[in-house]
């Protein structure tokens, strides 16, 4: 680590360049709860850490003239849970980011990190999925735009190509009777890796689901929307059968291994579990909205 040379940019331009020139030897510092652990137990060893947090616009959170939400892919989730408005609009996909690590850890880590981590299990993940979130990506050759489920390839690798760097999650405006949640199955009470993780959208008009978004982590090796379940979900009043519907296509979406954390068994099934008990938190928030 001493060895090491420390930027950071003030522009996203400056921070693309020196990402760009140092041909795939720098990793970005967002929030550092990975990326310092990692090299101090020598798994990397950079020649360049280029520390993102100065950049207004990966730093910032702004309501966009439609109603939905721009947040800076280096926001703290810290900071994004003291968002006067955002975590009434998306409470899922906020309890989704305040589970990465602990408070402390709150503090810096991002879900731009937590995304580009590209863990199967990262808590945000499947909850900026089921929220249809679009992450823009600027590089060398200029800005574009992926849905959030796009950019994992598998654990620990990105779609990313050579020197772009991830600038921001757009989530979209809320239309009436809307809401997500987020949970996960975790062996401890706190501070845990998902065995399993769930994220659910979804709209009600006068009780019946007319959109419905699920996204589903730690059962493949990337984050997954699994369009099966919320096409189950839609035209339904939640009743029992369209309920294992989904359930069934979130099991029948799982490709796990096993671990000392969780069996093949056991993560299958609890997946449906966990997407039945989300979608009836999801629904009653929608029904108070």
């Amino acid at each position: 680590m001493t060895d090491t040379r420390y930027l950071a940019p003030r522009t996203l331009d400056e921070a693309i360049a020196a990402f760009s020139a140092a041909q795939g030897a720098a990793r970005l510092l967002a929030g550092g709860t990975d990326l310092m652990v990692q090299m101090r137990n020598g798994a990397i060893s950079p020649a360049t850490v280029i520390d993102i947090k100065r950049i207004p616009e990966l730093s910032s959170i702004e309501e966009t003239a439609e109603g939905g939400f721009r947040i800076g892919a280096a926001v703290s989730g810290a900071v994004l849970a003291e968002h006067p408005r955002f975590g009434t609009v998306w409470p899922g996909v906020l309890e989704a980011i305040n589970l990465i690590g602990s408070t402390q850890v709150q503090g810096r880590a991002s879900p731009g990190g937590n995304l580009c981590n590209s863990s199967p299990a990262g808590d945000s993940v499947p909850a900026m999925v089921a929220a249809g979130a679009v992450v823009t990506i600027q590089g060398p050759n200029g800005r574009r735009e992926l849905p959030v489920e796009a950019v994992p390839a598998g654990p620990g690798r990105t779609n990313l190509t050579p020197g772009e760097i991830v600038v921001c999650f757009t989530l979209p405006p809320r239309a009436a009777g809307s809401a997500d949640a987020y949970l996960r199955m975790i062996p401890r009470t706190e501070m845990d890796i998902a065995v399993v993780g769930v994220g659910v959208s979804l709209t009600l008009v006068d009780g019946v689901v007319t959109a419905a978004r699920v996204g589903l982590g730690a059962v493949a090796p990337t984050v997954l929307l699994v369009a099966d379940a919320g096409k189950a979900l839609i035209g339904s009043r939640l009743d029992d059968a369209a309920l294992e519907a989904a359930a069934a296509a979130c099991r029948a979406a799982c490709k796990p291994i096993d671990d000392k954390r969780g069996t093949i068994v056991y993560r299958t099934k609890a997946a449906g579990v966990l997407l039945k008990r989300t979608v009836a938190i999801a629904a009653e928030r929608a029904g108070r909205v």
